[in-house]
């Protein structure tokens, strides 16, 4: 069960990041004015897709507090880094972003990096 604590911070966590930049986007760039930038903010909190997002983070907090209970930190935190990887994987298909060498090698880093700390000694 302790797993499922692990992927359901995940979950959350990459689904309020990706609500969030598609939300955004829809708006717009922050304005230069003070003004208009309260007021663009204000606009943002007021989408109720954003507010998922802001959600979505306070369940996968409750997910990670559950997964405490369960993992060391120093096992555990570790495949919070699968976030980065789904991030990028989503942001290529949903945002059209860029996939450049320096971000694959870092993925791949992440990933050997993820494998490395999880192994038991």
């Amino acid at each position: 069960m302790g797993y499922v604590y692990i992927f359901g911070t995940i979950f959350f966590t990459v689904y309020g990041q990706i609500m969030l930049k598609w939300r955004i986007s829809k708006y717009g760039s922050l304005p230069e004015e003070t003004l208009d930038k309260i007021s663009y903010l204000f606009r943002l909190l007021l989408d109720p897709l954003i507010l998922s997002g802001f959600l979505s983070a306070f369940v996968a907090s409750l997910f990670w507090m559950a997964a405490m209970t369960k993992f060391d930190i120093s096992y555990a935190y570790p495949f919070m880094s699968l976030s980065f990887m789904l991030v990028f994987f989503l942001s290529i298909f949903l945002f059209q972003e860029p996939v450049t060498t320096h971000k694959v090698v870092g993925l791949g880093l992440i990933v050997a990096g993820i494998f490395v700390t999880s192994q038991s000694v």
